[in-house]
């Protein structure tokens, strides 16, 4: 990740969660969630503001990496650990990533593109199939 893209991440992290969500939720018409994830090679902690698509329950990220060749960090580090959190606004909750079947896909990628016409010339772009993640509920456990 570049220098001045890194900073500006992680300045819109520190104001979205100083702010509980109230400025950097909306970047026009995509609501943003901060995701964080655990570092597939170094177990850290990675957060990570990103535009979704509520859907239901679960909310659909997408791993469009600005439709540079590769998966984005984040993208890969779910596919190591899909235990994830997610902060929406004030809340913060535990969630369940996953990659969307492409039937799923196939369902969802028109209203994503709907939402942000930017993800279209993405892949238009990417020598690659931007994924989109599904994250959910995590499953209770017996109790």
């Amino acid at each position: 990740m570049r220098t001045g893209q890194r900073f500006f991440t992680g300045l819109h992290t520190r104001i979205y969660r100083a702010s509980h969500g109230r400025i950097g939720s909306h970047l026009g018409p995509v609501e943003n969630v901060l995701l964080t994830t655990t570092g597939r090679r170094t177990g850290r902690t990675r957060t990570t503001p990103l535009g979704c698509l509520p859907d239901g329950d679960s909310l659909v990220l997408v791993a469009s990496n600005g439709g540079a060749p590769r998966h984005p960090d984040w993208y890969l580090n779910l596919c190591a650990d899909p235990h994830v959190t997610v902060q929406r606004g004030a809340q913060v909750r535990p969630m369940l990533a996953r990659t969307a079947t492409p039937q799923e896909r196939d369902v969802l990628w028109p209203r994503v593109v709907q939402r942000y016409a930017g993800y279209a010339r993405y892949q238009e772009h990417a020598p690659r199939e931007i994924p989109l993640v599904i994250c959910g509920e995590q499953p209770r456990g017996p109790g």
